[in-house]
């Protein structure tokens, strides 16, 4: 369910990307970064930080005291206060800020994780293609997962039962878009948060989505009304494709080989085998 606001990154989103895989700041934490939403290479994709300016507040990953009656495990979304949560033991989640858009406020009562994507790509469906061909015709032979990919690092695929939702929990590039709401789209995070959350959620999890009378009672009034309504940027397809086409013209990144294994006295124990495959 991706629509208008999501064909926004572009050309000058992969010159950004590119410069952050060339900018030589080394390990850890840098000037003008936040922990945990640093540069960081994924696979063949550099993904940049995320600036400062956008994670202010709540408007970042924390670890939080956690008042809701889900279990352990759970992913809860908060369209209204624009939280997604995973519910951790002892009274505590995981909350990360998010983006909603059209489709994602839509989404009501629950679902499950059946399925997640590394870097996945993206089709418009055939309603989009039939309601707004203005729009979607341009893309209809989709776009290839990578960096111009609207779903960006990570997808997380809810079905009910067998049948797909069309609902996505997926990384973004539209940086401004977190802690707002968006004229399209579904459930959206920071390219770093959905790498997070997707490395703690196992298929079967659950999803629930609060009402508004629920964020309210759990968040307060104030952050049930967390954020602004986005209006769409649309970005032409020749700028898309383009930015396809630089992806796959780009060489190869090079995996750095494994430091030596430190001398023993012993055979190394037989368990240590499948760690080094």
């Amino acid at each position: 369910m991706i629509a208008q606001h999501f064909l926004r990154i572009g050309l000058p989103m992969v010159l950004v990307l590119a410069l952050g895989a060339c900018a030589g700041t080394g390990p850890g934490v840098t000037r003008g970064t936040v922990e945990g939403y640093e540069a960081i290479q994924d696979g063949e994709y550099t993904i940049p930080a995320v600036p400062p300016q956008y994670l202010e507040g709540v408007n970042r990953r924390a670890l939080v005291d956690y008042n809701g009656p889900e279990a352990p495990g759970t992913i809860v979304v908060d369209p209204h206060a624009k939280f997604l949560f995973l519910v951790k033991p002892n009274g505590q989640a995981m909350r990360y800020p998010i983006a909603v858009g059209r489709e994602g406020r839509g989404f009501r009562g629950g679902a499950t994780v059946r399925r997640q994507a590394a870097w996945p790509g993206w089709t418009p469906t055939a309603n989009m293609l039939r309601t707004e061909p203005e729009v979607y015709g341009p893309f209809a032979r989709g776009v290839p997962g990578g960096i111009a990919s609207p779903l960006g690092a990570r997808a997380l695929y809810l079905y009910r039962g067998s049948r797909d939702t069309y609902y996505r929990i997926h990384g973004t590039n539209d940086l401004q878009s977190i802690g707002n709401s968006g004229s399209a789209g579904c459930i959206r995070l920071f390219n770093q948060d959905i790498i997070n959350l997707s490395e703690q959620v196992p298929s079967g999890t659950q999803v629930v989505v609060r009402t508004y009378a629920q964020s309210v009672a759990l968040e307060g009034e104030e952050l049930a009304n967390r954020g602004v309504e986005l209006p769409p940027t649309i970005v032409s397809p020749e700028e898309i494709y383009g930015a396809v086409a630089a992806q796959e013209a780009a060489p190869p990144v090079a995996t750095p080989p494994a430091p030596p294994a430190p001398p023993t006295s012993r055979p190394a124990p037989r368990t240590g085998y499948f760690d080094r495959i």
